[in-house]
Parts: structure tokens; sequence; C-alpha cells
């Protein structure tokens, strides 16, 4: 059978090649008489493995040696907890709430101390990303007054299709991002954030896997909770090298790879200019279409989810149903905001967006329209 237009959120498209290398080292990895799946992370032959993953990443987005780079597990979602254990020392963080998995993360953190809104786009239906000038304003307000241990976001919102296109202003405040679905899609400078982690499953991999990079003076001491979970700690699992415990060893291997297919195609900036190709496609259509329409600001546009929809949830559901006729899947809108989506990660080719395209274009002349209000 044919491979799909895959357009998933997560776990998302793999690039093919990526997934013809595993294929072929599936029984027998590198003569060694074993799959990767079979392996002892103790060996050699996997050190070699993990050693080389975080050494590409490190050339990918020049990591300083001062960051530590961990392969962990348990996602976005172990790290809402996670975070605000291992550096919210004097009980009190900012958070800027930009979707539904920055909503999880600020209401995790009340766990554990004062966590605080800086600014929402609730108000919008998360439909931008909060005024910078405000959020930076605030940001000094609050170090300025009772102190921030650290200042939270999310950098793409995969569900509400938004990106941070400039980051806060944070002075001395370290600055720890969520980047899971823009993970690898465009340049990245490390040096800006204190801590930044991304599930694997969108750009980077296969699920399972959460990168974390993090500056070493924030977890030099230890967590900021004693009863931190030991697998939470970040200094411990830097000192294991990620293997406080069995750590994902496959999913792991599968990131390598990928970190490798990025560096031999061009790296993160021509990634990017193919990434923002891939997704103007999209957003010129939608600009131009009478039928669908964006629900995302212009200015707040993410570079991995495209979300549109027609304004009648029928005539939604038929556009899902007859784009897995077209061989599209994965188009559906997430269940919280309905409509649709089209994730744009590094694996979709311009031949996956060509033909969304020409289906959204060929649905619209099928049915009889009337221009849209605003």
């Amino acid at each position: 059978m044919a491979r799909v237009h895959n357009f998933s959120a997560g776990p998302a498209a793999l690039p093919t090649s990526v997934l013809a290398e595993i294929a072929d080292e599936m029984m027998d990895y590198r003569g060694c008489g074993m799959s990767v799946l079979e392996m002892s992370h103790r060996s050699n032959m996997y050190q070699q493995i993990i050693d080389d993953a975080e050494a590409t990443l490190r050339r990918l987005l020049s990591i300083p040696d001062n960051y530590r780079v961990l392969f962990l597990q348990g996602g976005a979602t172990l790290q809402f907890a996670g975070i605000p254990m291992n550096l919210m020392r004097r009980g009190r963080a900012g958070y800027v709430v930009t979707g539904n998995f920055a909503n999880k993360a600020h209401q995790e953190a009340a766990k554990y101390g004062e966590a605080v809104l800086l600014a929402s786009s609730e108000g919008t239906n998360f439909d931008r990303i909060p005024n910078m000038a405000d959020i930076n304003a605030r940001i000094a307000a609050e170090a300025a007054g009772k102190g921030l241990d650290y200042v939270y976001i999310c950098q793409n919102n995969t569900i509400f299709g938004t990106m941070f296109h400039e980051l806060p202003d944070c002075g001395d405040v370290p600055l720890v991002a969520d980047v899971s679905s823009c993970f690898l899609s465009q340049p990245l400078d490390v040096e800006r954030y204190g801590l930044i982690y991304a599930g694997a499953q969108k750009n980077a991999g296969a699920a399972g896997v959460t990168v974390i990079i993090v500056r070493d003076d924030l977890i030099a001491e230890g967590p900021a909770f004693a009863q931190t979970p030991q697998y939470m700690d970040l200094k411990t699992q830097a000192a294991k090298g990620s293997m406080l415990n069995t750590p994902n060893t496959f999913g792991i291997y599968v990131c390598g790879k990928v970190f490798r297919w990025v560096e031999q195609t061009g790296g993160l900036a021509a990634m990017a200019e193919r990434n923002w190709a891939k997704a103007n496609l999209l957003y010129d259509l939608l600009e131009n279409s009478v039928l669908f329409h964006g629900t995302t600001q212009a200015d707040s546009r993410s570079i991995a989810n495209v979300t549109f929809r027609t304004g009648d949830a029928e005539l939604d559901a038929a556009f899902v149903a007859g784009a897995a006729e077209h061989q599209i899947q994965n188009v559906k809108g997430h269940r919280l905001v309905g409509g649709m989506r089209a994730s744009v990660y590094n694996a979709v080719t311009m031949e996956d967006m060509q033909a969304l395209a020409s289906y959204m274009k060929d649905f619209e002349a099928q049915h009889s329209l009337s221009p849209r209000s605003n």
C-alpha cells in the first residue's frame, strides 16, 4: 500500500529515509547480531548510540558546554511538575498561558508554589500570542517585586496553531519553554533559555522520549523540593547520563537518526525555509478562500500547525471524511476546538502539502458558496 499524506499532530510523520534505515537495522544492528530493541543500555554499542545522538543535537543547535542534554520519558506532562520541582526555589514563577498545554503547566505549577499568570490569550480563544510589550512589562514588575524563579512559555501551540515569533525579555530570570511542536523546525538560540524541553513525537523522533536541555547552574544545587522523586531530579539524571534507569533505548536511537537526517538535509536554517514554504502554501490559500478560514491571527501563525475551518461543523466533518478518501490523513482538528488542522512538521513534504491544497480547492469548488462573514 502506498504511504498516505500524514498531517498528524503527533505521533507524526517520520522521514522515509530514516524509516528505511531503521527497517534495515531491525534484525541486526551493524553486525552485532541483535536489534537495538534487544540491546543492553549498559553496553558499549548502546553508549555509542546515545552519545552520537547527543553530539549530533549539540551540533545542530550549537548547544554550549554549560548546558546538559537529557533523554527522559514522561512527555511534557511529567515536566509540568518536574520544572517547578527542580526550579521553583523561592516558590514563585511566571506563566504565559497561550493554549491548553500552557494552561495545564500553569495549573500543575500552582501545586508547588505561586504560579503567577503573566498574560493569557484565553479571552480570544487562544487565537494569538499576547502583546509582548505587556508581557515584558509584567515580567520586569514581578522580578523587581517579589521575584520570579523562572518564566514559562509554550513556544508553539499545537492545538490552536499559534507561535511566539519573539521571545519574552526576562532579564536575569531564566526562560523555560516547551518547544515540543517547533523543536528542530527552525534555528533556536539555546542561550536565550534556562531550560527547554520537547516531546520527540513531533519533529525529533518516536513517541516516548522527552529531550531536555538545561543550563548547569539551574540544577547544580539539586531540586527545589526535597520530596522530588529521584527520576525527576534533573541533577541526578544529568550525572547519570540519562541512565538512572533503563531509558527508552529504541526511541533515543530513532531520535539520533532524525537528528542526523536534519543535519544531512541542510540543518535548521534550511529546514525553516522549507517549513515556512509549506505552511505559507496553506496560509496563502486560506487568505484567498471563500469557504475556509484560518483560526489564528496573522502575526501569531505557527510554523508547524495550520488550523482552519469552514464555520459549519457538518461541512468540516465532510471535509475530513473526503480527505481520507484522497489518502490525506489526520487533518481533523483537536477535540477541544474542532475544525481542521494540518501539522507541517519536518518530514511532511511539499508534495504532501500540494495534495492537501489541491483537495481543499476541489472541495471548495464542489460546494455552493456564499461569502463568509468575518
